[in-house]
């Protein structure tokens, strides 16, 4: 898989305190996050550094892994977590139209429109590139 990597504010879901704080442990980019955070330890001590609770750092870090895969970027990464995947490797697993019946699912249930949805190509895109 070729790798893109973000600056850090693009990431989704970072609130402007939250990208500063980062940026002031030297993250800037979404590889920054995935080196710094590359166990549980260092997760943690990042948390306590930001004094945030563990669940935001693991949130970005799956964040910055699915941004990763060329077509998902920073524009579907969010989705795709918030349809159940949380990793790439949790992505190259699932079946390309059980994926997308999750995100239709999700698109009808938070935004009662399912023309929002990703077209099914896009969606095995994003597996194949996986």
């Amino acid at each position: 898989m070729k790798s893109c990597y973000w600056s850090i504010e693009e990431l989704p879901g970072l609130s402007k305190q939250q990208e500063v704080s980062l940026k002031a442990c030297g993250i800037n980019t979404t590889k920054q996050l995935l080196t710094f955070c590359r166990n549980l330890n260092l997760k943690q001590t990042l948390a306590s550094r930001l004094k945030i609770n563990i669940q935001y750092v693991n949130k970005w870090v799956a964040l910055a892994d699915l941004a990763r895969i060329p077509s998902v970027g920073c524009q579907y990464c969010g989705l795709l977590l918030h349809s159940g995947i949380a990793s790439v490797s949790q992505l190259t697993q699932i079946p390309v139209h059980r994926l997308h019946r999750q995100i239709l699912r999700l698109q009808v249930a938070t935004m009662q429109r399912q023309d929002l949805c990703p077209p099914v190509e896009i969606v095995q895109k994003w597996v194949q590139q996986a």
